[in-house]
């Protein structure tokens, strides 16, 4: 049997909120508020055609471990939509190849590895500020915001926020270096991609890869959120957004190696941080059966860089943010 091809990087840009099934939330691509980077378009296409698909087998430079996705065809997406313009929709038959896929989100400690060897600088860094969740915020902090995200005003802008100070500068993550690293636009994602010898996943793969091999649940690991009682997943419990009683043990991230795998042996597929793929943006979707699908720049119906959730989209105006 031929080796599976390609070696796809898990790369986090913010943190997750919400949980809702993947039956009801299948689509990743939905209806994010997603708008153009400050970096422009012409950079983000540049990043589009340096962007390789050619990637190394189950280890890379990254020496993060990988795990080998047969290939196979799956439902993606849902005729059920929670969210008509989240663009879940419609149910659709979709063949994907076999590929690798990092067993676990790219960490604090990775990150820093690929900023130490190459210097890199993220675009939250050059442009000062990103975007945080206001109840991770110190006092001090909000005292200094005077704006928020008119659709979601839970999301503020900090000006020194980027993946060393996911708070803003009072903050840092010498005790979350195995946490996700955050504050990760696209075109960071691709370049550690690059560095690691690796590409991120589209969307389909993405899609089927977090499904673990099951159909037609509404979560990677069957249809009960709390299966025996057990968390699953690092995700908001309480009042949204005033009241997080964190009862999965985690407030903010966790580690990338927390929670029990999906059936492929893949970690945090839900939860903790939403991903990165490759696709651009689209509301609109063929009920056709489809191989491989991609939506790259400059193809009909796309939009902007797709934000892959690992559930419903709470919101994702710019290239990147979190805690």
């Amino acid at each position: 049997m031929a080796a599976p091809a390609a070696g796809c990087a898990r790369l986090p840009c913010c943190f997750l909120l919400l949980l809702m099934g993947l039956a009801a939330a299948a689509a990743p691509d939905g209806d994010c508020g997603c708008s153009a980077s400050r970096a422009g378009g012409d950079g983000r296409q540049a990043a589009a055609r340096r962007y390789s698909a050619a990637a190394g087998g189950g280890r890379s430079a990254g020496h993060r471990p990988m795990v080998a996705i047969p290939g196979g065809v799956f439902t993606m997406g849902t005729d059920e939509p929670e969210i008509q313009q989240d663009g879940e929709w419609p149910a659709r038959r979709v063949h994907v190849n076999s590929f690798y896929m990092d067993q676990y989100e790219v960490s604090n400690e990775e990150f820093e590895r690929f900023v130490n060897s190459t210097g890199y600088i993220t675009e939250a860094e050059k442009f000062g500020d990103s975007f945080v969740f206001e109840g991770m915020l110190s006092e001090e902090v909000k005292a200094d915001i005077h704006q928020a995200v008119a659709a979601a005003p839970w999301w503020l802008p900090v000006k020194g926020a980027n993946w060393k100070h996911p708070e803003g500068p009072d903050s840092n993550i010498s005790n979350r270096m195995d946490h996700p690293v955050l504050h990760v636009s696209w075109n960071d994602a691709v370049t550690f991609c690059t560095w690691a010898g690796k590409r991120l996943p589209t969307e389909a793969e993405w899609e089927y890869s977090c499904r673990g091999g099951l159909e037609n649940r509404l979560f990677p690991w069957g249809n009960k959120l709390q299966p025996k009682g057990q968390h699953y997943a690092n995700i908001w419990q309480g009042v949204f957004p005033t009241t997080n009683t964190a009862e999965d043990g985690y407030k903010g991230t966790a580690p990338v190696t927390a929670f029990p795998p999906n059936g492929y042996g893949l970690y945090n597929m839900v939860g903790n941080a939403w991903e990165w793929t490759s696709d651009w943006w689209t509301v609109h979707h063929s009920p056709d059966e489809v191989h491989n699908p991609i939506s790259l720049p400059g193809l009909p119906g796309t939009l902007v860089m797709s934000c892959v959730l690992n559930n419903h989209c709470l919101l994702c105006s710019v290239l990147w943010f979190g805690f």
